[in-house]
């Protein structure tokens, strides 16, 4: 729970207002091909509103068996993605350190202004995500996973939900704990999300690497009794839209502010989360952001933000350093999270990774 009043940085870089969708990316929507189509999941209706995070690292083995380890996570999270659920796997920079032909941007996620990032709840080797319809399914689904990987250790997990989940004009929005609705930022169709999120040739990138996405995950505490003692009027101005997602100039949620003509800030202020997060409505971050709510008792409170992009530095680094100083710092802390790759679809990346 925060404690204090004022907290500077700690940045949520879109996962209020501008957050989206829920779903994690699966394996067609890192398929290169043109004509290929994205998970029905991830952009034709609501996310699953039920999701774990695991972070887990290298065991005893270390890295003689990593080659076979991989391809049996592999197994073990097609196996669950099977039953009718949606899984991930991610890597971390701590497991391909030795790899040569690692991504070329993937490292420890650092702290950012205002981040108390606690060891316990950051970083790790591996991140698996599983999401479902329900609670029990999901857990079921991550015991049977974790049952498997007896040669992994767990580094930090935690659960999420999407409240008021569902689809909007080809977006997924959620209501999140400061009961505002997010999902408005991300684009509406398969071409758009391929463009923000998926490695291409053109980047430098190992060739197994093209097709993949980087995975940024953020743990960020809100401090919502604080938040709910603001009138709306205040926090409408703090996150720069209406709780709805209208916007403060008059636009509807689907047409563009015009942040030009209030130079000063007097409709949309300055410092508003979204106008630092995107101050240019015609070119959004180029970003595609997944998030989930937590609740861990005792008033620990907040986001799983989760945001997918091509490239890191022109993607959330570059919104995390513009949304320093903003508002809406006050009232969060970056706690854990950490930066991760996710392979494109199938295996032949394992080859790949550990040809000599």
């Amino acid at each position: 729970m925060l404690k204090r009043r004022s907290v500077v940085g700690g940045s949520v870089v879109g996962g209020l207002a501008l957050v989206g969708g829920g779903a994690l990316l699966g394996k067609k929507a890192f398929d290169t091909d043109a004509d290929s189509v994205a998970p029905e999941r991830l952009f034709e209706r609501a996310a699953f509103p039920r999701t774990v995070v695991i972070a887990v690292d290298a065991g005893s083995w270390a890295t003689a068996g990593l080659e076979r380890e991989l391809r049996h996570v592999l197994k073990c999270v097609s196996a669950v993605r099977s039953d009718g659920l949606d899984t991930s796997v991610g890597l971390g920079a701590s497991l391909l350190r030795d790899r040569a032909r690692s991504p070329r941007q993937l490292t420890t996620m650092p702290a950012f202004a205002g981040d108390v990032l606690d060891p316990g709840r950051s970083h790790g080797g591996l991140l698996i995500q599983v999401a479902g319809p329900d609670r029990g399914s999901v857990g079921a689904a991550v015991e049977r996973v974790l049952e498997e990987l007896s040669g992994w250790r767990v580094r930090w997990r935690i659960e999420g939900f999407r409240a008021s989940n569902r689809v909007v004009d080809g977006r997924g929005l959620a209501r999140n704990p400061f009961h505002f609705t997010e999902g408005f930022g991300n684009p509406d169709d398969v071409r758009g999300v391929r463009d923000r999120a998926l490695v291409r040739a053109d980047q430098g990138e190992p060739e197994w690497a093209v097709g993949g996405s980087y995975q940024v995950v953020r743990i960020i505490q809100l401090a919502t009794e604080l938040w709910d003692k603001d009138s709306v009027h205040e926090q409408e101005r703090i996150i720069g839209r209406r709780r709805d997602g209208r916007w403060l100039d008059g636009a509807p949620q689907g047409e563009q502010p015009n942040f030009d003509a209030d130079p000063r800030g007097k409709l949309t202020p300055l410092d508003s989360h979204v106008r630092l997060a995107a101050p240019d409505r015609r070119n959004p971050p180029p970003v595609v952001r997944r998030g989930y709510n937590y609740d861990r008792g005792d008033g620990d409170t907040g986001l799983i933000f989760s945001c997918f992009q091509r490239d890191l530095a022109r993607g959330f680094e570059a919104v995390q350093k513009r949304l320093e100083g903003e508002a809406m710092a006050t009232y969060m802390l970056t706690v854990g999270g950490g930066y991760f790759f996710i392979p494109p679809p199938g295996d032949t990346w394992v080859d790949a990774l550990f040809e000599s």
